[in-house]
């Protein structure tokens, strides 16, 4: 499979319609696109001594861990971009057939394809979060949970097994006494996470029931409910990931069709 000329074209047609829009980019704009340009390849170039001792997941997290210090500086954009320069420069320096665009192993193939999926969903995150002036994620454990759910999003023959792992992963990321999945009909108005990590109608963390939505192809598909456990009340950054986990079920429930309990 060869990669060079669709991802370089694609990075160059974005920069181009950004500087189209906005007639100049700022400065912490421009600085964040050399860095989002540059970065991964100067990491992915470090990784070259330990490329046959490091799992590709492992380095594939490293380089996620990149995009998302550019996305912290920088614009969606940027953050994009540097995702694909990312996945490029995985390919070209830790794949084999190496400093090619090309992939022979199918399993390379799939975990280039997913740094760049969770690049860009953490890069957007990380937006969100700045403009929030949060801590963005670059923890390794919440890494690791988009990651396996974009990873499962992928492979998995049904959408029930997203949900299932979804809600395992809600349970343990907020400390929920429970996790159900609801398809169907929105019945009654219980406090509601929204994108931005707030909960509608108090400032508080619920001990009601706790409604998470998802969409996919912007169509209302279901909802998690959520009921608080007996500990702290989950940070914000626990939040946000649990909003991005939604959005990948939302995905998964587009492509494969609802779930309904039964």
């Amino acid at each position: 499979m060869s990669t060079e000329t669709g991802t370089w074209r694609l990075l160059h047609r974005t920069q181009g319609a950004r500087v189209a829009s906005t007639g100049a980019w700022p400065l912490r704009d421009r600085l964040a696109l050399a860095v989002g340009l540059t970065a991964p390849f100067l990491v992915a170039l470090a990784l070259v001594p330990f490329r046959t001792d490091l799992s590709h997941t492992n380095a594939a997290l490293i380089l996620v861990v990149v995009v998302v210090a550019v996305a912290a500086l920088g614009s969606r954009t940027v953050g994009a971009l540097a995702a694909l320069s990312a996945a490029a420069w995985f390919d070209f320096f830790l794949t084999r057939p190496y400093e090619t665009f090309d992939i022979t192993a199918s399993a390379d193939v799939e975990t280039t394809v997913l740094l760049l999926l969770v690049g860009v969903i953490v890069s957007q995150l990380a937006a969100r979060a700045r403009r929030l002036e949060v801590i963005t994620v670059t923890d390794a454990d919440h890494l690791s949970r988009i990651h396996r759910t974009a990873s499962l999003a992928q492979s998995a023959n049904s959408a029930d097994t997203v949900v299932d792992h979804v809600r395992r992963e809600l349970t343990d990321l907020l400390g929920l006494r429970t996790c159900r999945f609801e398809y169907g009909t929105l019945i009654g108005r219980p406090p509601r996470l929204l994108k931005d990590g707030s909960v509608t109608g108090t400032s508080a963390w619920p001990q009601d029931e706790i409604e998470l939505r998802t969409y996919g192809n912007g169509h209302y598909l279901g909802r998690f409910m959520l009921t608080a456990g007996p500990g702290p009340v989950p940070p914000l950054q626990a939040r946000l990931v649990a909003v991005t986990l939604a959005d990948q079920t939302g995905a998964a429930l587009g492509t494969a069709g609802p779930v309904r309990e039964g």
